[in-house]
């Protein structure tokens, strides 16, 4: 046994546990003598078992003397009821032990980790099948415990189902081990974790493991190499790491060990292959030397992982950057132009169905821009020469720059109300369970939810709120937590919104309902840990934080939108595309700058915290419906048509004389009626020159005219140039202009203006328009 196996403590140390079978007691000889194995077989099972007709003075028990005196020792040991049953149980485990000992003529001190796990047996049939067929499931596992103390095993993850919090409970003590998982639970309850009948017994059997793979039974001994070797190697699968995590992280708030990485190693992008040596080199170097974000950091690496792979295939001399020139990036960009979804990728998962699809513009130009970006810097520090101009060598084309563009999508008004709906009336059984329950509390996702329906932030920005970003107001007083007014009718709700994408922090109004939600959410909300703000690189608190954990902005994608989708009956896409995070932003913005009264550019852009307002311009966007009010008071047809009245005489087309030349329709030019039948071709309809087709309306032919009883009206509509609908638009001037034109062109009677003796500065009446 290691000296790592024998850990003590000091006795006086407070009630530190410490190893009860010390080896250096003990003859640790592995070697099984001749005498111990014949005193064995003459015991016989009566013996060995210590059943009722046994013989405790039987002359071979002195002589094994040196392997029972361990095993009593560690039985001793071991904090277990006193029951007849149990003892049972540790009598026969002694006794399976022996007999192995002597089929295997090795002591157990001198046992392998292989022959240990075929004595425990891999599972409960394997026990049966390596053991006497009179040892039952508890013998064995008295056998596992004997194997921990006696021969230092601590392969637990060979072994399937066994019950571990047992097993540390009888040997470190029952006190003692509820004691230290009472310690880790405490941490995460302070957190929010509310743990179910199913965490309940998975929480105490992880420590447990811990506890037994570390061989001491306390938290300030669990270190950051331990949890780093049980993930490593696997030794409480898959399915137990959720849990692990969560211990690590209360142990270290204890202060007793550095928090868990997170998924992606805390930042690192993941090392991937395929792409030259040198190249990876200078990747790495600039990845570890560059300042933007992790995120951003992590995309610019993988695509020029790709570039790399890239020269590798299909230009050699170009995996060292510096051999790189103008030339180069011309190549590389048009080879670009050209490629497929998944060309030059490492890894393929979640493209299945769109490998072969030709790349989209945004993906082409973030990759120009990841190069332009990794050439610049390394010019920029000196690690390379400045053979070319990154700015121009590797400018995204024109004709993929003519692709790109925001193009914030707005959502249909109709289904936005139901989302809205959804929101306002999510319950408890509406929300996404586990075999445990609900991960996060109804409070929080239906804060969550209203801060995403009201509130136009961004994802990012509504993880990042901070706890106490609500204010509320009433006459440009602030209102404080505790006074009963908070909710009045006129109060108004204000939102703190943290350092930004485009801007700093600023506050803006809400609705109330966003505001009620969010204080109901910080009343029942658990403490949190302080928690590093990646943008600003300060230390807060999180609104939107559970389990000392900051709820991650995928959520709304993820979780948020499909729930409400399916409440409200919408199909979670539309022919704009599916609907997410970024949508409502641009819907709520969009229906604010068309409201009855609406917000101005400037006042909308302040709302949403753009920089300029050009951003504004892309989510300011015209409704249909008020595009439609708007065109229909341009007057576009109107403009351009006028509808004049028409008079037909029903008399003279019934009797024939209109076949004979008689008129029978009249144009009512609202001063007089024009019997020309192609009026719409006469250039004089809009500045009658009175020809002789002309009736003054106050003539005696007018009048009669009119008092005729079957004479029909009906609408004509005519179109106009540009003259005529000048003089309808601009009055008098325009109305000259255009006598001026007509004053020697003929009438439909063959006179001109001129030679009726209509003077060139006459006023004459527009058509009468009819609506």
């Amino acid at each position: 046994m290691t000296a790592s196996m024998e850990k003590t403590a000091d006795a006086a140390g407070g009630g530190r546990w410490q190893w009860p079978v010390p080896a250096d007691r003990y003859d640790t000889a592995a070697q099984v003598r001749v005498a111990e194995v014949k005193a064995i077989r003459e015991l016989g099972l009566e013996n060995l078992r210590r059943l009722h007709r046994h013989d405790p003075a039987a002359p071979g028990w002195a002589l094994i003397r040196r392997l029972l005196q361990p095993l009593e020792a560690a039985n001793a040991s071991l904090d277990s009821p006193p029951t007849s049953h149990r003892r049972r149980a540790m009598a026969d485990a002694t006794a399976v032990i022996l007999l192995r000992c002597a089929q295997l003529e090795r002591s157990y001190w001198g046992w392998s980790v292989e022959e240990w796990t075929e004595a425990i047996g891999a599972d409960q049939a394997g026990f049966r099948r390596s053991a006497p067929a009179w040892a039952d499931d508890a013998v064995r596992s008295y056998v596992s415990s004997h194997a921990y103390l006696l021969g230092g095993f601590n392969e637990f993850h060979r072994l399937g189902s066994l019950q571990r919090l047992t097993m540390a409970r009888r040997i470190f003590g029952r006190d003692r081990v509820d004691a230290e998982i009472t310690k880790v639970r405490a941490v995460l309850d302070q957190w929010g974790y509310r743990l179910g009948r199913g965490d309940d017994t998975l929480l105490p059997m992880v420590i447990c493991q811990l506890f037994l793979l570390n061989r001491s039974p306390h938290v300030e001994d669990l270190t950051t190499e331990l949890f780093d070797r049980i993930r490593s190697e696997r030794l409480l699968g898959d399915l137990r790491l959720n849990t692990l995590h969560a211990v690590q992280r209360s142990v270290a708030a204890l202060g007793f060990c550095h928090p868990p990485l997170l998924a992606n190693g805390g930042g690192r992008t993941p090392r991937a292959g395929g792409a030259p040596a040198i190249w990876t080199e200078w990747v790495d170097r600039w990845h570890a030397t560059s300042t933007l974000t992790p995120k951003t950091r992590g995309n610019v690496r993988a695509d020029l992982l790709k570039i790399g792979r890239w020269a590798a295939a299909e230009q050699p001399d170009a995996a060292d950057p510096a051999n790189w020139t103008r030339q180069t990036c011309a190549t590389w960009i048009g080879a670009l132009d050209r490629m497929n979804v998944g060309d030059y990728t490492q890894r393929t998962v979640g493209l299945a169905g769109r490998i072969g699809e030709p790349l989209q513009a945004p993906t082409k130009a973030g990759r120009i821009a990841a190069a332009r970006t990794f050439f610049r810097d390394c010019q920029e520090w000196e690690w390379l020469p400045r053979r070319f101009a990154p700015e121009c060598a590797l400018a995204t084309p024109r004709s993929i720059g003519a692709l790109l563009g925001p193009n914030p999508r707005v959502i249909a008004d109709d289904v936005w109300a139901k989302l809205l709906w959804a929101g306002l009336n999510l319950q408890a059984a509406d929300l996404p369970a586990t075999r445990a329950g609900f991960f996060y509390p109804v409070e929080l996702v239906r804060a969550i939810t209203l801060t995403w329906l009201f509130s136009g932030q961004r994802s990012d920005e509504i993880a990042r709120l901070r706890r106490g970003c609500i204010r509320w107001q009433h006459d440009g007083q602030t209102i404080g937590g505790d006074d009963s007014e908070v909710l009045v009718r006129d109060a108004v709700c204000l939102l703190d919104v943290p350092t930004h994408k485009t801007g700093t922090a600023f506050t803006k109004p809400v609705d109330p309902l966003m505001g009620e939600a969010i204080e109901a959410w910080q009343a029942v909300r658990p403490v949190q840990p302080q928690m590093v703000d990646r943008r600003t690189g300060e230390k807060v608190d999180f609104l939107f934080a559970f389990r000392a954990r900051r709820v991650p902005s995928t959520y709304i994608n993820g979780t948020v939108i499909p729930l409400l989708c399916r409440k409200a009956g919408v199909p979670a896409a539309d022919v704009r595309g599916n609907i997410t995070s970024h949508r409502a932003r641009s819907t709520i913005a969009s229906q604010l700058y068309n409201a009855k009264e609406p917000m101005t550019l400037f006042e909308l852009q302040a709302w949403l915290g753009h920089r300029s307002p050009q951003s504004t311009t892309f989510y300011a966007k015209i409704t249909p419906t008020t595009l439609n009010k708007a065109y229909d008071d341009a007057g576009y047809f109107a403009r351009n048509v006028r509808t004049i009245e028409v008079l037909l005489d029903r008399d003279a087309v019934t009797s024939g004389q209109a076949a004979a030349g008689k008129p029978w329709q009249y144009y009512d030019l609202g001063h007089g009626l024009c019997s020309y039948t192609f009026f719409e071709q006469c250039q004089h309809r809009m500045a009658c020159a009175k020809c002789d087709f002309y009736t003054p309306k106050d003539s005696t032919k007018a009048q009669l005219l009119e008092a005729k009883g079957n004479l029909q009206r009906m609408l004509v509509s005519i179109p106009l140039t540009d003259d005529e609908r000048a003089a309808v638009d601009d009055g008098q001037v325009a109305l000259d202009k255009l006598l001026a034109q007509l004053a020697d062109v003929p009438t439909p009677a063959g006179p001109t203006p001129r030679q009726l003796g209509v003077p060139a500065t006459a006023t004459m009446l527009p058509i009468v328009t009819i609506k």
